[in-house]
């Protein structure tokens, strides 16, 4: 384990996992898996529109692999049929509901700030990697 600046860089999260699920948001008990450690860092939540409804696919990710898909499927984030949205975060069970806020016309697409907390896990995990190990 690398100590840096005081940090532990061994992080192990909790979040929803499941495939092309459609009832419920796949957010119950049963869903949630203990990502790999040091690995699998960030949770992800897919969010597609389909002819018949609205599909979930729920992970753990490596925060690259899902910062990369996450601004890869941007601009196909609209809400409507065939929208696939991908957001990342990086806190227990962080991909499960969203409880319910006022409407907004852009709610699909995630804000600046949402990926300020993700980027900055990356870089300090990058450093971390980097730094030699304290005893």
């Amino acid at each position: 384990m690398c100590v840096c600046a005081g940090v532990s860089a061994a992080l192990q999260i909790q979040c929803y996992q499941c495939e092309d699920i459609r009832q419920d948001d796949c957010s119950s008990p049963e869903f949630i898996v203990n990502c790999t450690v040091n690995v699998q860092d960030m949770c992800q939540k897919e969010v597609l529109v389909m002819e018949d409804g609205i599909h979930y696919r729920k992970s753990c990710a490596s925060s690259g692999a899902c910062l990369i898909a996450s601004s890869g499927y941007q601009q196909f984030c609209t809400g409507k049929l065939n929208s696939v949205c991908i957001t990342c975060c990086n806190t227990a069970l962080c991909n499960g509901p969203r409880y319910k806020r006022r409407a907004t016309s852009h709610a699909c697409r995630p804000s600046v700030s949402h990926y300020t907390a993700p980027l900055l896990s990356l870089i300090q995990l990058y450093l971390c990697s980097h730094c030699p190990a304290r005893v």
